[in-house]
């Protein structure tokens, strides 16, 4: 587990070698579990920074990350987190620490709950409620897992933009070459009205963290938090544009819950199968499933984005 002063390294190894811009720089998941460490500096009170990044709000899975790590951090023993409920609030400034607080609202025999409000610049930008569950013995079943092709049949997210665009732009370069996770979409991406047109708003990716990520189990439990924000939303915006082209909608998160039911890494393949039952009011709602490769259902996901049409 992170140690609560100094930052976590993980060690160099063959896989951390698959991600590495160059061969002294850190790998993308060096930089991921960097990113999710956070500076004690009071009782139940943390320090997360926040990268200088090309981007108008802080991503929402950072945030959400980091929060969970600080309430794992208060916790006097291992017990894995079993669901998140959390709120966005106010977009976050890139560049500028956030300040997680925790409250310890219950330390029980079974379950231990901790409520998170994170803080920049003294206001409120993020709140967090997360449950944590000691395991016990109890029946069984799920739904099973969709029949898709394997990732490695598929291209890399940055190959197939390539692909379609013939270079990538200059930020999607620099965002794809420290990306943390390898996104591969089972369906092809659609460029045209053409394509878009009576496609049923649902999509699916592989996943896997671009590197080693250690064998700390909230480590993989934040990592997948951290990545659940990136394309759920997905399923909301498919049926109306290009997922990777211009964008007609300021999107942004609005609140997001995740029940996390078996054991995981986030290092390993993950299918996130991710559909939206309804979009209307400028909200969309989109729910998600994430598979591990062996077929078992591992975490569920519930999210509702903002899609309000620019110049509107």
């Amino acid at each position: 587990m992170w140690g609560r002063s100094e930052g976590s390294r993980l060690p160099r190894t063959e896989e951390h070698e698959r991600g590495t811009d160059d061969m002294t720089g850190p790998s993308p998941a060096e930089r991921l579990v960097d990113l999710l460490n956070l500076e004690e500096i009071e009782l139940n009170i943390f320090r997360g920074r926040s990268p200088h990044e090309s981007l108008q709000r802080v991503f929402g899975g950072q945030v959400a990350g980091q929060a969970l790590v600080a309430a794992g951090r208060t916790l006097d023993e291992h017990r894995p987190v079993h669901s998140l409920h959390a709120y966005f609030l106010r977009p976050g400034i890139p560049g500028v620490p956030i300040v997680y607080q925790v409250e310890r609202v219950r330390d029980g025999r079974s379950f231990t709950t901790r409520r998170v409000v994170a803080v920049q610049r003294g206001r409120t930008i993020f709140n967090l409620t997360a449950s944590f569950h000691q395991p016990e013995p109890g029946f069984e079943h799920q739904v099973p897992m969709p029949d898709v092709p394997a990732p490695e049949s598929l291209p890399k997210l940055a190959d197939e933009i390539r692909e379609h665009l013939g270079t990538l732009p200059e930020p999607l370069e620099r965002m794809a070459r420290r990306q943390a996770f390898d996104i591969r979409y089972v369906q092809r991406l659609r460029w045209t009205p053409e394509e878009l047109r009576d496609v049923e708003p649902r999509s699916a990716v592989w996943m896997r963290a671009i590197g080693s990520l250690g064998d700390d189990p909230l480590v993989h439990t934040c990592a997948v938090t951290y990545a659940s924000d990136m394309t759920l939303l997905d399923a909301v915006r498919i049926p109306v544009e290009p997922l990777w082209g211009p964008r007609g909608f300021d999107t942004a998160s609005l609140d997001h819950a995740m029940w996390f039911h078996r054991p995981f890494r986030a290092d390993e393949w993950f299918l996130y199968e991710q559909e939206s039952p309804i979009a209307t009011g400028a909200r969309g709602l989109a729910r998600g499933q994430i598979y591990d490769r062996e077929g078992k259902l591992i975490v569920s996901v519930m999210q509702e984005g903002l899609f309000r049409k620019l110049g509107g």
